[in-house]
């Protein structure tokens, strides 16, 4: 089964944040000058929110590699003898900035090596005596394994993902930690659209609408804006995968509908523009296999007509395999269209 491209938006990484924000001080002051990127000229960025779970805008990646070896060399056996829950922090952040550096270098290595910083900060945690710590680690965990599955097309770290999100629910809560709960939602929603895909079995593909479903009933525009939108598109990618599975037209009319939503909210909450375009590319994307399905000639012609709009209007706003998307796209409809 060959699936549609579609375009997965990300949470900011708040473990990631923290693990900068917090390590800073073990920086000398001449690494300290490449703490934060240069903004002196303003650039639009239409990669952002869409490179992966380990993106940040506030510091630069350039202090990556200064804040691995300030945190390694703290932790010593003293260090987890004196204060072991502080150890096992200390190695959540490690862990954090070596799965930031995977991603910036597309290292299957890095990342391994942060799962290995995650799995010992687990040995210092337990569900019983330290939850917020032990679920905070399982989150962590999923997510470097989930990134690295993403990286290799493999199934065993996507599945380990999944177990550790799992695990993490168990003690965040929809009513006593709902962010926590909506974040561990969304990202088990991510894993499992991956995992399904790579199965190519459709009981993954709807676990992973339920997850986002559930992320869904705790966000609202004025709080979440962004993971609002994101978790919307995201669903209507895992509901348009889905359908095309199925064969199912009134699964892919639940995912234009999704993805509908997620455009609205770019655009009534302002957010980069480029978001709302992917939201816009996804959807059309969406409609021509509608029209592919149904044999819709006059559904295929407004799908061309609307990626070339998208291609004229929005250029400054597409990512350049994005365009060609566009552009593959543009050449399909019309040829449905001539077909019927």
């Amino acid at each position: 089964m060959k699936f549609s491209n579609n375009y997965i938006l990300y949470p900011d990484n708040r473990a990631l944040q923290e693990a900068i924000s917090d390590s800073r001080d073990l920086l000398t002051p001449e690494q300290s000058k490449s703490l934060f990127p240069d903004r002196s000229v303003t650039v639009a960025d239409n990669f952002l929110y869409t490179r992966g779970n380990f993106e940040q805008q506030r510091y630069s990646t350039a202090i990556y590699e200064s804040l691995r070896d300030a945190l390694e060399s703290t932790l010593s056996d003293d260090f987890r003898n004196k204060d072991p829950l502080a150890w096992a922090e200390t190695q959540n952040k490690l862990g954090s900035i070596l799965a930031a550096l995977g991603q910036h270098q597309s290292s299957a290595e890095l990342y391994e090596e942060a799962i290995q910083h995650f799995k010992e900060a687990l040995k210092e945690t337990d569900q019983v005596r330290s939850p917020s710590e032990w679920a905070t680690t399982q989150f962590n965990l999923g997510t470097a394994n989930q990134a690295l599955g993403r990286l290799v097309n493999e199934k065993k770290s996507l599945k380990t993902a999944v177990d550790a999100y799992t695990k993490a629910l168990l003690v965040w809560s929809k009513d006593e930690t709902p962010e926590q709960w909506m974040l561990a939602m969304h990202q088990l929603g991510v894993t499992l659209h991956t995992y399904g895909c790579l199965l190519q079995g459709n009981r993954n593909l709807q676990k992973s609408v339920v997850a986002y479903k559930n992320a869904l009933s705790v966000l609202d525009a004025d709080n979440y804006a962004f993971e609002l939108a994101a978790t919307h598109n995201n669903c209507g990618a895992v509901l348009h995968n889905l359908a095309e599975s199925e064969e199912n037209p009134e699964r892919l009319e639940e995912a234009i509908r999704s993805y509908e939503k997620g455009w609205k909210v770019c655009m009534e909450q302002q957010l980069p523009v480029h978001l709302a375009v992917l939201c816009r590319v996804n959807k059309t994307t969406a409609r021509c296999v509608l029209a592919e399905l149904t044999n819709d000639t006059v559904l295929a012609e407004e799908v061309a007509d609307e990626f070339e709009v998208i291609l004229e209007c929005f250029p400054h706003a597409l990512q350049p395999l994005c365009a060609k998307h566009c552009e593959v796209q543009v050449n399909k409809a019309r040829g449905l269209a001539k077909s019927g």
